[in-house]
């Protein structure tokens, strides 16, 4: 039988109980528009964190203390500004060291109120990491070294203190000290599942003040190019380990953190992937079991082939080609099922979502392997039946 035969005939087999071939196909649809629709989304939210990380400034290098591993216990930082200045005197530059001590604090104004991230910076804050101003001014080096009242609010806090109100110049109080509005960020959203519009920097010398401590919490650095990086990592740690020789310090690149998450996520999508799997599975075993009652209803049918000349070759072809019908025809339907509710997650929820053409060609692919391993044994039983046998059954 020719191959352009065997594919007409298979295509009026399946017309012939439109219904149940459509049942038969419903779970191997349902598997592929999960793995698509799971994958877009995992691969949503790996593409979205990588972009998020590099949206942070380039070539950055930040140094804690204690050890960045997995069960190492928290530690307290022992940093304080004279450390700042020794790290400055490694990198340089001052203008490519960024410093922070961090605070949640109640931030008020007049009647309004709101809970922030305050966050104790150098001036040097915007040229090491990427942040862009509204409106106003950033701190400058007088006002950390002075200890000066003053702030910079992200967009999501300054809209909740003062409306449509131009901030600029008002007064605000943070934990019940006063501080003078200076300036506002542009709206920047989630970095790293952190509310950056919630944040509000005051010098680093009036954050201590206020929290009543010398310390920092940690610091970064932007290094000239990527390939001093790691250059810059050791000279700054061996720095730190010798003014605390009681404490451990880590220096983590942008590369490691994209890395450790990318490896994380991945990890996260090929489970969800092979949960959605199941599905495919469990529709697989569909097909089979349909194909298998197909093969008896069709007994006679096989009988009278054989008769005239059919080999047990063809009619097997001819039950595999209908399997893998059901399962790729099923499967391009899932790939535009699995499509459609990627980007209407995309777009209707604050989960991302792409989609990436390997994900649409594997589940294609797994489709028709599906349609092959669960056609063969109803495919071989067809094609081992004895014609006379066939020919007499009721």
């Amino acid at each position: 039988m020719r191959l352009a035969e065997a594919w007409r005939v298979a295509l009026d087999a399946l017309r012939a109980n439109r219904l149940r071939s459509l049942l038969t196909m419903l779970g191997v649809i349902i598997g592929v528009a999960a793995v698509v629709a799971l994958v877009g989304i995992g691969t949503g939210t790996k593409e979205q964190i990588e972009r998020q990380v590099e949206g942070l400034g380039s070539n950055l290098l930040i140094v804690v203390p204690g050890r960045l591993e997995a069960g190492a216990a928290p530690t307290s930082s022992p940093l304080t500004l004279d450390d700042v200045d020794a790290v400055t005197r490694v990198v340089g530059d001052r203008s490519r060291v960024a410093v922070t001590i961090s605070s949640g604090e109640t931030v008020r104004a007049g009647k309004n109120s709101g809970f922030a991230s305050m966050q104790g910076v150098l001036e040097t804050t915007p040229g090491v990491f990427v942040r862009r101003l509204d409106r106003g001014a950033y701190l400058t080096r007088t006002d950390v070294s002075t200890g000066r009242r003053v702030a910079v609010l992200g967009a999501g806090l300054a809209r909740n203190l003062f409306g449509e109100r131009d901030p600029i110049g008002r007064q605000i109080t943070i934990g019940g000290v006063r501080f003078r509005v200076i300036g506002t960020f542009e709206p920047l959203g989630q970095s790293l599942g952190v509310d950056r519009d919630g944040e509000v920097h005051v010098p680093v010398t009036a954050a201590q003040r206020l929290l009543g401590t010398e310390r920092i919490d940690g610091l970064a650095i932007r290094a000239p190019d990527r390939d001093r990086i790691d250059e810059l990592s050791a000279a700054v740690t061996r720095t730190l380990a010798e003014r605390h020789p009681d404490t451990d310090f880590s220096a983590v690149t942008q590369e490691q953190i994209l890395g450790v998450l990318g490896d994380i996520l991945g990890v996260l999508t090929g489970v969800l992937a092979a949960i959605a799997g199941i599905s495919l599975l469990v529709g697989g075993v569909g097909v089979s079991n349909i194909m298998l009652v197909s093969v008896r209803e069709r007994t006679r049918e096989i009988g009278l082939r054989k008769a005239v000349g059919a080999r047990p070759r063809d009619i097997g072809v001819q039950f595999l080609l209908e399997a893998v019908l059901l399962t790729t025809t099923g499967g391009v339907l899932g790939m535009l099922l699995g499509g459609s509710a990627a980007l209407l997650v995309d777009r209707l929820s604050p989960v991302p979502a792409a989609l990436t053409w390997w994900s649409m060609a594997l589940a294609f692919g797994v489709s028709a392997v599906v349609g092959i391993v669960f056609g063969v044994v109803p495919a071989q039983r067809a094609g081992r039946l004895d014609p006379v046998v066939a020919l007499r059954t009721e």
